[in-house]
């Protein structure tokens, strides 16, 4: 009951935002080529439902790879900084540039140098999703109380055993902010990559759409990216919950 009542307002908001849509639409008669009816789109995703569902499982399992790599290789990363003052100044500065690189222009530029297959996607999703969750952990590391660390090194923990027992878990928080506003990014950096040149994919079939003038399918599309992306979001949320009580716990302990 009480998820119902967190989730009740955006339900609200969401059902009168598309029965104005659809009340505007019917309304105006405006060309379905402008601008499809929720109704439309609904009716698009039924119709071209298999296909739609087969090129959402492509991006899902590209988007998954890139994202689990991503998070593995951040928590490595995040650990050597952490530990090499000197590597973390030098390192830092260099990540920050790369978020000034534009995802348009890097996805067309990673299927040039590395084709149409697998690698250049899962690289995309790996860059875009990466910093934002080093970010996130390199805070957290340093929201550790000094109380724990001086009760740690007192008792004759050494670097590693103090990282272990208290800068760790004191990041648990940052690492998973980290990854919900990595998890945003992940669906949209695939479909950007498989805009710029795929086989098969949520943005290969948005471009299909498009050049066919289908706007209720290219709409149908992104409602079924956006509930990828809801759904992960989800996803998290509930690992987060599920490991809520053994963190708790040993906190206390």
């Amino acid at each position: 009951m009480a998820a119902l009542r967190h989730i009740l307002p955006a339900v609200v908001l969401a059902a009168v935002f598309l029965g104005g849509w659809e009340g505007y639409v019917r309304l105006t008669a405006v060309s379905p080529l402008v601008l499809p009816a929720p109704s439309d789109v609904l009716n698009g995703l039924r119709v071209e439902g298999d296909d739609i569902s087969r090129h959402a499982l492509a991006t899902v399992g590209v988007a998954s790879l890139g994202f689990g790599l991503s998070v593995s290789f951040a928590l490595v990363v995040s650990v050597a900084l952490h530990f090499a003052g000197l590597l973390r100044r030098g390192v830092m500065p260099l990540l920050v540039a790369s978020q000034t690189v534009p995802i348009v222009a890097l996805a067309p530029l990673m299927v040039l140098w590395f084709g149409f297959g697998l690698l250049p996607k899962v690289l995309l999703v790996i860059l875009v999703t990466f910093f934002p969750m080093v970010v996130s952990l390199m805070t957290g590391y340093g929201q550790v109380p000094h109380a724990f660390r001086d009760q740690l090194v007192s008792m004759g923990a050494g670097p590693w055993q103090v990282f272990r027992r208290a800068t760790l878990p004191s990041a648990r928080a940052h690492f998973f902010a980290g990854l919900r506003i990595s998890a945003t990014y992940a669906i949209v950096a695939t479909i950007f990559a498989e805009y710029a040149g795929a086989r098969q994919g949520l943005g290969i079939y948005i471009l299909t759409a498009k050049n066919n003038f289908r706007a209720d399918l290219v709409l149908s599309a992104v409602a079924v990216s956006a509930l990828l992306t809801l759904t992960l979001l989800a996803l998290i949320q509930g690992i987060e919950r599920a490991t809520g009580h053994r963190y708790r716990r040993s906190t206390h302990a």
